[in-house]
Protein backbone atom coordinates (compact mmCIF):
# COMPACT_ATOMS: atom_id res chain seq x y z
CA UNK A 1 0.00 0.00 0.00
CA UNK A 2 1.37 3.69 -1.18
CA UNK A 3 1.92 6.20 2.38
CA UNK A 4 -0.69 8.00 2.27
CA UNK A 5 -0.54 11.72 2.81
CA UNK A 6 -0.62 12.78 6.45
CA UNK A 7 -3.49 15.24 9.11
CA UNK A 8 -1.28 17.85 10.54
CA UNK A 9 -1.68 16.43 13.75
CA UNK A 10 1.94 17.17 15.04
CA UNK A 11 5.14 18.97 15.43
CA UNK A 12 4.40 22.84 16.01
CA UNK A 13 3.89 21.95 20.02
CA UNK A 14 6.19 24.53 21.27
CA UNK A 15 4.65 27.28 18.70
CA UNK A 16 0.44 26.47 19.26
CA UNK A 17 1.65 26.64 23.17
CA UNK A 18 2.64 29.74 22.84
CA UNK A 19 -0.25 31.04 20.73
CA UNK A 20 -2.15 29.40 22.75
CA UNK A 21 -0.78 31.34 26.33
CA UNK A 22 -1.37 34.94 24.60
CA UNK A 23 -5.13 34.68 23.56
CA UNK A 24 -7.17 37.57 22.61
CA UNK A 25 -8.58 39.28 25.64
CA UNK A 26 -12.37 38.09 25.92
CA UNK A 27 -14.23 40.53 24.05
CA UNK A 28 -17.85 42.15 24.14
CA UNK A 29 -18.75 41.54 20.74
CA UNK A 30 -20.63 44.52 18.66
CA UNK A 31 -24.33 44.24 18.78
CA UNK A 32 -25.08 43.81 22.82
CA UNK A 33 -22.69 45.98 24.54
CA UNK A 34 -24.98 45.91 28.42
CA UNK A 35 -27.11 42.56 29.59
CA UNK A 36 -28.78 45.12 31.42
CA UNK A 37 -32.10 44.22 31.65
CA UNK A 38 -31.98 41.51 29.36
CA UNK A 39 -33.77 38.42 30.95
CA UNK A 40 -32.43 36.06 29.49
CA UNK A 41 -30.37 34.15 26.37
CA UNK A 42 -29.65 31.42 24.40
CA UNK A 43 -26.11 29.27 23.24
CA UNK A 44 -26.15 26.50 20.24
CA UNK A 45 -23.68 24.81 19.59
CA UNK A 46 -23.82 22.28 16.60
CA UNK A 47 -21.16 19.46 16.84
CA UNK A 48 -19.88 17.77 13.10
CA UNK A 49 -18.22 14.48 12.89
CA UNK A 50 -17.85 11.84 10.76
CA UNK A 51 -14.78 9.15 11.66
CA UNK A 52 -11.77 8.03 9.49
CA UNK A 53 -12.10 4.51 8.30
CA UNK A 54 -9.92 2.12 6.52
CA UNK A 55 -12.41 1.55 3.25
CA UNK A 56 -10.62 3.51 0.85
CA UNK A 57 -8.55 2.24 -2.44
CA UNK A 58 -6.41 -0.74 -1.42
CA UNK A 59 -8.00 -0.26 2.34
CA UNK A 60 -6.38 3.62 2.19
CA UNK A 61 -7.96 5.80 5.64
CA UNK A 62 -10.66 8.31 3.99
CA UNK A 63 -13.57 9.73 5.54
CA UNK A 64 -16.85 8.15 6.16
CA UNK A 65 -18.69 10.65 4.20
CA UNK A 66 -16.46 9.20 1.38
CA UNK A 67 -17.32 5.80 2.10
CA UNK A 68 -20.95 6.66 2.33
CA UNK A 69 -20.99 8.37 -1.25
CA UNK A 70 -19.05 5.66 -3.19
CA UNK A 71 -21.87 3.07 -1.19
CA UNK A 72 -24.76 4.90 -1.57
CA UNK A 73 -27.09 1.99 -1.72
CA UNK A 74 -25.85 0.80 1.99
CA UNK A 75 -28.26 1.97 5.00
CA UNK A 76 -28.45 6.00 4.74
CA UNK A 77 -25.25 6.42 2.94
CA UNK A 78 -27.84 8.32 -0.04
CA UNK A 79 -27.73 10.87 2.75
CA UNK A 80 -24.32 11.62 2.06
CA UNK A 81 -24.50 14.85 -0.15
CA UNK A 82 -27.25 16.29 2.33
CA UNK A 83 -24.80 16.17 5.05
CA UNK A 84 -21.68 17.77 3.29
CA UNK A 85 -24.35 20.72 2.90
CA UNK A 86 -24.90 20.48 6.49
CA UNK A 87 -21.16 20.84 7.16
CA UNK A 88 -21.11 24.26 4.89
CA UNK A 89 -24.88 26.01 5.39
CA UNK A 90 -24.13 28.29 7.73
CA UNK A 91 -21.87 30.12 5.99
CA UNK A 92 -24.66 30.98 3.82
CA UNK A 93 -27.16 31.36 6.82
CA UNK A 94 -25.94 33.69 8.81
CA UNK A 95 -24.89 36.07 6.13
CA UNK A 96 -29.02 35.67 5.12
CA UNK A 97 -29.68 37.01 8.37
CA UNK A 98 -27.47 39.70 9.40
CA UNK A 99 -28.90 41.51 5.72
CA UNK A 100 -32.17 40.78 7.38
CA UNK A 101 -31.32 42.97 10.51
CA UNK A 102 -30.75 40.01 12.79
CA UNK A 103 -27.82 39.58 15.59
CA UNK A 104 -27.77 35.46 14.94
CA UNK A 105 -25.02 33.80 17.14
CA UNK A 106 -24.25 29.93 16.48
CA UNK A 107 -21.21 27.82 18.18
CA UNK A 108 -19.25 24.98 15.95
CA UNK A 109 -18.28 21.92 16.91
CA UNK A 110 -15.82 19.54 13.79
CA UNK A 111 -14.09 16.88 14.56
CA UNK A 112 -10.28 16.98 13.45
CA UNK A 113 -11.16 13.90 11.53
CA UNK A 114 -13.46 15.09 9.55
CA UNK A 115 -11.66 18.71 8.91
CA UNK A 116 -9.26 16.36 7.62
CA UNK A 117 -11.79 13.78 5.59
CA UNK A 118 -13.09 17.27 3.59
CA UNK A 119 -9.76 18.00 2.56
CA UNK A 120 -9.19 14.69 1.81
CA UNK A 121 -12.15 14.44 -0.67
CA UNK A 122 -11.15 18.03 -2.21
CA UNK A 123 -14.55 19.52 -1.29
CA UNK A 124 -13.11 23.12 -1.58
CA UNK A 125 -16.67 24.23 -1.45
CA UNK A 126 -17.01 23.20 2.34
CA UNK A 127 -13.35 24.07 3.44
CA UNK A 128 -13.56 27.58 2.16
CA UNK A 129 -17.14 27.91 3.63
CA UNK A 130 -15.81 26.71 7.11
CA UNK A 131 -12.97 29.54 6.48
CA UNK A 132 -15.41 32.05 5.97
CA UNK A 133 -16.48 31.38 9.30
CA UNK A 134 -13.52 30.86 11.22
CA UNK A 135 -12.15 33.96 9.35
CA UNK A 136 -13.68 36.59 8.07
CA UNK A 137 -14.12 39.57 10.21
CA UNK A 138 -17.55 40.27 10.67
CA UNK A 139 -18.21 36.00 11.19
CA UNK A 140 -16.58 36.80 14.19
CA UNK A 141 -19.14 38.47 15.34
CA UNK A 142 -21.59 35.66 14.94
CA UNK A 143 -19.93 32.00 14.99
CA UNK A 144 -17.86 30.89 17.70
CA UNK A 145 -15.61 27.71 17.26
CA UNK A 146 -15.41 25.26 19.68
CA UNK A 147 -12.27 23.10 20.70
CA UNK A 148 -12.72 19.27 20.75
CA UNK A 149 -10.82 16.00 20.72
CA UNK A 150 -9.45 15.14 17.45
CA UNK A 151 -10.72 12.02 16.91
CA UNK A 152 -13.76 12.47 18.49
CA UNK A 153 -12.59 10.02 21.88
CA UNK A 154 -14.76 9.81 24.78
CA UNK A 155 -12.70 10.90 27.26
CA UNK A 156 -13.02 8.34 30.12
CA UNK A 157 -12.35 5.64 28.46
CA UNK A 158 -9.41 7.35 26.59
CA UNK A 159 -6.05 6.27 27.96
CA UNK A 160 -4.84 9.29 29.85
CA UNK A 161 -1.74 10.55 28.50
CA UNK A 162 -3.29 10.43 25.21
CA UNK A 163 -6.20 13.24 26.36
CA UNK A 164 -3.73 16.40 25.09
CA UNK A 165 -2.82 14.77 22.45
CA UNK A 166 -6.43 14.65 21.31
CA UNK A 167 -6.42 18.15 22.21
CA UNK A 168 -3.30 18.86 20.70
CA UNK A 169 -3.91 17.22 17.24
CA UNK A 170 -7.05 18.85 16.76
CA UNK A 171 -5.31 22.46 17.55
CA UNK A 172 -2.90 21.77 14.94
CA UNK A 173 -5.44 20.63 12.59
CA UNK A 174 -7.23 23.70 13.18
CA UNK A 175 -4.71 26.30 13.00
CA UNK A 176 -3.51 24.52 9.35
CA UNK A 177 -6.69 25.04 8.04
CA UNK A 178 -7.64 28.52 9.50
CA UNK A 179 -4.39 29.98 10.62
CA UNK A 180 -2.97 30.68 14.13
CA UNK A 181 -5.30 33.66 14.78
CA UNK A 182 -8.14 31.37 14.28
CA UNK A 183 -6.99 29.37 16.96
CA UNK A 184 -5.59 31.68 19.68
CA UNK A 185 -9.65 32.77 19.54
CA UNK A 186 -10.87 29.55 20.33
CA UNK A 187 -11.42 29.52 24.21
CA UNK A 188 -14.08 26.98 24.63
CA UNK A 189 -14.31 23.04 24.35
CA UNK A 190 -16.94 20.02 23.85
CA UNK A 191 -16.23 16.45 24.78
CA UNK A 192 -17.32 14.03 22.52
CA UNK A 193 -21.06 12.49 23.24
CA UNK A 194 -20.44 15.03 26.18
CA UNK A 195 -18.68 12.24 27.95
CA UNK A 196 -17.50 13.70 31.12
CA UNK A 197 -15.19 11.43 33.23
CA UNK A 198 -15.95 10.89 36.86
CA UNK A 199 -13.11 9.36 37.86
CA UNK A 200 -10.63 11.48 39.67
CA UNK A 201 -7.39 11.12 37.81
CA UNK A 202 -8.98 11.07 34.04
CA UNK A 203 -10.97 14.54 35.20
CA UNK A 204 -8.33 15.85 36.72
CA UNK A 205 -5.82 15.27 33.76
CA UNK A 206 -8.23 16.37 31.64
CA UNK A 207 -8.92 19.74 32.93
CA UNK A 208 -5.05 20.62 33.59
CA UNK A 209 -4.69 19.35 30.01
CA UNK A 210 -7.65 21.66 28.72
CA UNK A 211 -6.28 24.63 30.37
CA UNK A 212 -2.36 23.77 29.64
CA UNK A 213 -3.56 24.28 25.73
CA UNK A 214 -5.29 27.61 26.65
CA UNK A 215 -9.26 26.70 27.08
CA UNK A 216 -11.17 28.92 29.23
CA UNK A 217 -14.32 26.89 29.40
CA UNK A 218 -15.97 23.83 28.46
CA UNK A 219 -20.17 22.62 27.57
CA UNK A 220 -21.21 19.93 30.13
CA UNK A 221 -24.28 17.70 30.30
CA UNK A 222 -26.19 18.88 33.77
CA UNK A 223 -26.71 14.91 34.14
CA UNK A 224 -23.24 14.13 34.28
CA UNK A 225 -22.27 17.07 37.30
CA UNK A 226 -23.73 16.90 40.95
CA UNK A 227 -23.71 19.61 43.53
CA UNK A 228 -20.68 19.28 46.63
CA UNK A 229 -23.98 17.60 48.47
CA UNK A 230 -24.15 14.86 46.03
CA UNK A 231 -27.91 16.50 44.88
CA UNK A 232 -28.73 17.52 41.46
CA UNK A 233 -27.92 21.00 39.97
CA UNK A 234 -30.82 23.32 41.42
CA UNK A 235 -33.06 24.45 38.11
CA UNK A 236 -31.57 27.71 38.10
CA UNK A 237 -28.37 27.04 38.67
CA UNK A 238 -28.86 24.99 34.96
CA UNK A 239 -28.95 28.54 33.65
CA UNK A 240 -25.64 29.92 35.09
CA UNK A 241 -22.03 29.30 34.98
CA UNK A 242 -20.46 26.99 37.54
CA UNK A 243 -16.79 25.86 38.27
CA UNK A 244 -16.32 22.26 38.13
CA UNK A 245 -13.89 21.41 40.49
CA UNK A 246 -11.53 18.38 39.68
CA UNK A 247 -9.72 16.56 42.75
CA UNK A 248 -7.42 13.70 41.53
CA UNK A 249 -6.55 10.79 44.26
CA UNK A 250 -3.39 12.60 45.54
CA UNK A 251 -6.01 15.45 46.63
CA UNK A 252 -4.81 18.14 44.46
CA UNK A 253 -7.68 20.38 43.04
CA UNK A 254 -7.86 22.70 39.33
CA UNK A 255 -11.00 23.81 38.75
CA UNK A 256 -12.65 24.76 35.04
CA UNK A 257 -15.79 27.36 33.69
CA UNK A 258 -18.91 24.86 32.70
CA UNK A 259 -21.78 26.57 30.72
CA UNK A 260 -24.60 23.69 31.30
CA UNK A 261 -26.12 21.73 28.43
CA UNK A 262 -29.88 21.07 29.77
CA UNK A 263 -31.09 17.42 29.14
CA UNK A 264 -33.30 16.53 26.17
CA UNK A 265 -33.13 15.18 23.00
CA UNK A 266 -30.07 17.04 21.61
CA UNK A 267 -31.50 17.29 17.94
CA UNK A 268 -34.89 18.16 18.46
CA UNK A 269 -33.84 20.63 20.57
CA UNK A 270 -31.62 22.58 18.65
CA UNK A 271 -33.36 21.49 15.55
CA UNK A 272 -36.74 22.93 16.41
CA UNK A 273 -34.35 25.99 18.17
CA UNK A 274 -36.15 24.95 21.60
CA UNK A 275 -33.29 26.47 23.53
CA UNK A 276 -34.69 30.21 22.69
CA UNK A 277 -38.06 29.78 23.09
CA UNK A 278 -37.12 28.43 26.27
CA UNK A 279 -35.01 31.53 27.46
CA UNK A 280 -38.10 33.53 26.39
CA UNK A 281 -39.91 31.75 29.68
CA UNK A 282 -36.83 32.57 31.85
CA UNK A 283 -35.91 35.74 34.69
CA UNK A 284 -32.76 36.91 34.71
CA UNK A 285 -30.73 36.10 38.13
CA UNK A 286 -28.02 36.99 40.59
CA UNK A 287 -24.41 36.53 40.53
CA UNK A 288 -22.34 38.63 43.16
CA UNK A 289 -24.75 41.16 43.69
CA UNK A 290 -25.32 42.06 39.81
CA UNK A 291 -28.48 41.01 37.83
CA UNK A 292 -27.35 38.84 34.95
CA UNK A 293 -29.62 36.99 32.23
CA UNK A 294 -30.31 33.23 32.77
CA UNK A 295 -28.20 31.21 29.82
CA UNK A 296 -30.20 28.55 27.76
CA UNK A 297 -27.25 26.07 26.48
CA UNK A 298 -27.87 23.37 23.64
CA UNK A 299 -25.64 21.08 21.54
CA UNK A 300 -26.80 18.83 18.99
CA UNK A 301 -25.39 17.17 16.07
CA UNK A 302 -25.27 19.34 13.21
CA UNK A 303 -26.23 16.96 10.20
CA UNK A 304 -27.89 13.73 11.86
CA UNK A 305 -31.59 13.25 11.43
CA UNK A 306 -34.32 14.68 9.54
CA UNK A 307 -34.95 17.84 11.61
CA UNK A 308 -31.43 18.77 11.31
CA UNK A 309 -30.98 17.84 7.87
CA UNK A 310 -34.56 19.34 7.06
CA UNK A 311 -36.30 21.66 9.70
CA UNK A 312 -33.36 23.62 11.24
CA UNK A 313 -32.38 26.09 8.76
CA UNK A 314 -36.48 27.18 8.65
CA UNK A 315 -36.51 27.06 12.19
CA UNK A 316 -33.23 28.73 12.85
CA UNK A 317 -34.38 31.71 10.48
CA UNK A 318 -37.88 31.96 12.21
CA UNK A 319 -36.16 32.19 15.83
CA UNK A 320 -33.78 35.08 14.69
CA UNK A 321 -36.25 36.82 13.33
CA UNK A 322 -39.13 36.83 16.06
CA UNK A 323 -35.87 38.21 18.41
CA UNK A 324 -35.64 40.69 15.97
CA UNK A 325 -38.86 42.05 15.92
CA UNK A 326 -39.02 42.20 19.22
CA UNK A 327 -40.56 39.17 20.93
CA UNK A 328 -39.27 38.31 24.47
CA UNK A 329 -36.75 40.40 26.25
CA UNK A 330 -33.95 37.88 25.06
CA UNK A 331 -30.67 37.69 23.06
CA UNK A 332 -29.07 35.06 21.06
CA UNK A 333 -25.36 35.05 22.37
CA UNK A 334 -22.04 32.64 22.25
CA UNK A 335 -20.52 30.83 25.22
CA UNK A 336 -17.53 33.02 25.28
CA UNK A 337 -19.24 36.28 24.37
CA UNK A 338 -21.81 35.85 27.94
CA UNK A 339 -19.06 35.55 29.54
CA UNK A 340 -17.39 38.46 28.46
CA UNK A 341 -20.20 40.48 29.30
CA UNK A 342 -20.14 38.82 32.93
CA UNK A 343 -16.22 39.85 33.69
CA UNK A 344 -16.74 43.24 32.52
CA UNK A 345 -19.69 44.21 34.76
CA UNK A 346 -17.58 42.16 37.96
CA UNK A 347 -19.24 38.82 37.70
CA UNK A 348 -15.90 36.72 38.04
CA UNK A 349 -15.28 33.15 38.01
CA UNK A 350 -14.74 32.78 41.54
CA UNK A 351 -18.79 33.84 42.20
CA UNK A 352 -19.76 30.86 39.93
CA UNK A 353 -21.20 28.26 41.96
CA UNK A 354 -18.85 25.12 42.07
CA UNK A 355 -20.22 21.43 41.31
CA UNK A 356 -18.13 18.29 41.06
CA UNK A 357 -18.84 15.11 38.29
CA UNK A 358 -21.78 12.76 39.10
CA UNK A 359 -21.23 10.06 41.76
CA UNK A 360 -18.05 12.16 43.46
CA UNK A 361 -19.90 12.78 46.61
CA UNK A 362 -20.11 8.92 47.60
CA UNK A 363 -16.67 8.52 46.48
CA UNK A 364 -15.32 11.10 48.54
CA UNK A 365 -17.60 10.11 51.64
CA UNK A 366 -16.02 6.91 51.19
CA UNK A 367 -12.74 7.30 51.09
CA UNK A 368 -12.95 9.61 54.11
CA UNK A 369 -9.85 11.73 55.39
CA UNK A 370 -7.61 10.07 53.20
CA UNK A 371 -5.83 11.36 50.37
CA UNK A 372 -4.05 9.14 48.28
CA UNK A 373 -4.56 6.88 45.20
CA UNK A 374 -4.47 3.34 46.91
CA UNK A 375 -7.56 5.05 49.27
CA UNK A 376 -9.19 5.81 46.23
CA UNK A 377 -8.79 2.68 44.53
CA UNK A 378 -10.45 0.79 47.22
CA UNK A 379 -13.19 3.08 47.47
CA UNK A 380 -13.96 3.10 43.70
CA UNK A 381 -13.94 -1.12 44.63
CA UNK A 382 -16.22 -0.89 47.53
CA UNK A 383 -18.67 0.91 46.13
CA UNK A 384 -18.71 -0.62 42.57
CA UNK A 385 -19.13 -4.05 44.28
CA UNK A 386 -22.19 -3.20 45.58
CA UNK A 387 -23.94 -3.07 42.38
CA UNK A 388 -26.73 -0.09 42.87
CA UNK A 389 -25.62 1.73 39.93
CA UNK A 390 -22.05 3.08 40.97
CA UNK A 391 -19.18 3.41 38.29
CA UNK A 392 -16.96 5.71 37.18
CA UNK A 393 -16.83 4.96 33.70
CA UNK A 394 -18.20 8.88 33.25
CA UNK A 395 -21.38 10.14 32.00
CA UNK A 396 -23.03 11.83 29.22
CA UNK A 397 -26.20 11.75 26.73
CA UNK A 398 -26.18 8.45 26.27
CA UNK A 399 -26.27 7.17 29.52
CA UNK A 400 -28.22 4.09 28.06
CA UNK A 401 -25.04 2.50 26.20
CA UNK A 402 -21.46 1.65 27.61
CA UNK A 403 -18.72 2.78 25.85
CA UNK A 404 -16.24 -0.12 27.32
CA UNK A 405 -19.02 -3.11 27.97
CA UNK A 406 -18.35 -5.83 25.69
CA UNK A 407 -15.77 -4.03 23.73
CA UNK A 408 -12.54 -5.53 25.25
CA UNK A 409 -11.64 -6.39 21.57
CA UNK A 410 -11.12 -3.09 20.49
CA UNK A 411 -10.15 -1.59 24.26
CA UNK A 412 -7.05 -3.84 24.75
CA UNK A 413 -5.78 -2.87 21.16
CA UNK A 414 -6.27 0.48 22.19
CA UNK A 415 -4.80 0.49 25.33
CA UNK A 416 -2.06 -1.63 24.39
CA UNK A 417 -0.89 0.33 21.40
CA UNK A 418 -1.30 3.58 23.55
CA UNK A 419 1.30 2.07 25.79
CA UNK A 420 3.84 0.99 23.11
CA UNK A 421 3.68 4.52 21.52
CA UNK A 422 4.98 6.49 24.68
CA UNK A 423 7.00 3.74 25.33
CA UNK A 424 8.72 4.30 22.29
CA UNK A 425 8.34 8.15 21.66
CA UNK A 426 8.17 10.05 25.15
CA UNK A 427 11.90 9.99 26.50
CA UNK A 428 12.91 10.38 22.45
CA UNK A 429 10.37 13.90 22.86
CA UNK A 430 11.33 14.69 25.77
CA UNK A 431 15.01 15.22 24.82
CA UNK A 432 14.28 16.38 21.20
CA UNK A 433 10.98 17.73 20.68
CA UNK A 434 11.97 17.83 16.50
CA UNK A 435 10.38 14.09 16.91
CA UNK A 436 6.80 15.12 16.81
CA UNK A 437 7.90 16.55 13.42
CA UNK A 438 9.03 13.24 12.24
CA UNK A 439 7.06 11.07 9.68
CA UNK A 440 7.62 7.86 12.18
CA UNK A 441 6.06 10.00 15.03
CA UNK A 442 3.00 11.16 13.28
CA UNK A 443 1.96 8.15 11.34
CA UNK A 444 2.21 6.00 14.87
CA UNK A 445 0.58 8.81 16.51
CA UNK A 446 -2.41 9.00 13.49
CA UNK A 447 -3.31 5.39 14.62
CA UNK A 448 -3.01 5.71 18.33
CA UNK A 449 -6.21 8.82 17.77
CA UNK A 450 -8.03 7.10 15.04
CA UNK A 451 -8.21 3.78 17.06
CA UNK A 452 -9.93 5.89 20.14
CA UNK A 453 -12.85 7.13 18.38
CA UNK A 454 -16.06 6.46 19.76
CA UNK A 455 -17.78 5.20 16.53
CA UNK A 456 -15.79 1.52 16.41
CA UNK A 457 -17.61 1.49 20.05
CA UNK A 458 -20.50 2.97 19.34
CA UNK A 459 -22.05 0.24 16.29
CA UNK A 460 -22.02 -3.04 18.00
CA UNK A 461 -19.54 -5.60 16.68
CA UNK A 462 -19.01 -6.47 12.80
CA UNK A 463 -17.81 -3.92 10.52
CA UNK A 464 -16.73 -1.16 12.86
CA UNK A 465 -14.82 -3.11 14.87
CA UNK A 466 -13.40 -4.72 12.25
CA UNK A 467 -12.10 -1.12 11.33
CA UNK A 468 -11.00 -0.91 14.92
CA UNK A 469 -8.70 -4.27 14.64
CA UNK A 470 -7.11 -2.78 11.29
CA UNK A 471 -6.25 0.22 12.41
CA UNK A 472 -4.61 -1.48 15.38
CA UNK A 473 -2.70 -3.48 12.92
CA UNK A 474 -1.09 -0.66 11.05
CA UNK A 475 -0.88 1.37 14.19
CA UNK A 476 1.40 -1.80 15.23
CA UNK A 477 2.96 -1.93 12.06
CA UNK A 478 3.89 2.17 12.22
CA UNK A 479 5.49 1.31 15.63
CA UNK A 480 7.64 -1.61 14.96
CA UNK A 481 9.37 0.33 11.81
CA UNK A 482 12.82 1.77 12.08
CA UNK A 483 12.38 5.88 11.66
Amino acid sequence: MEPQHLPPIAGREKTIHTLRLNPPAPSILPGHTSLEGLQAAFACALHMHQPTVPAGIDGALISHLQYMVERPGEGDNHNAEPFAQCYRRMADLIPELIREGCKPRIMLDYSGNLLWGVMQMGRDDITEALRYLACDDQMQRHVEWLGTFWSHAVAPSTPIPDLALQISAWQHQFADLFGDEALQRVQGFSLPEMHLPNHPDTLFALVKALKEAGYRWMLVQEHSVEQFNGTPLEHAQRYLPNQLVARNSSGEEISMTVLIKTQGSDTKLVGQMQPCYEAMGLASQHLNGKDVPSLVSQIADGENGGVMMNEFPEAFRQANRRIRDGEGNIAALNGSEYLAHLDAIGVETKHFPRIQPVLQHRLWREVGEATHPDAVSTAIETLTSRGDGFSMQGASWTNNLSWVEGYSNVLEPMQSLSAQFHQRFDAAVATDPSVTATPAYQQALLHVLLLETSCFRYWGQGLWTEFAQEINRRGQSALATEP
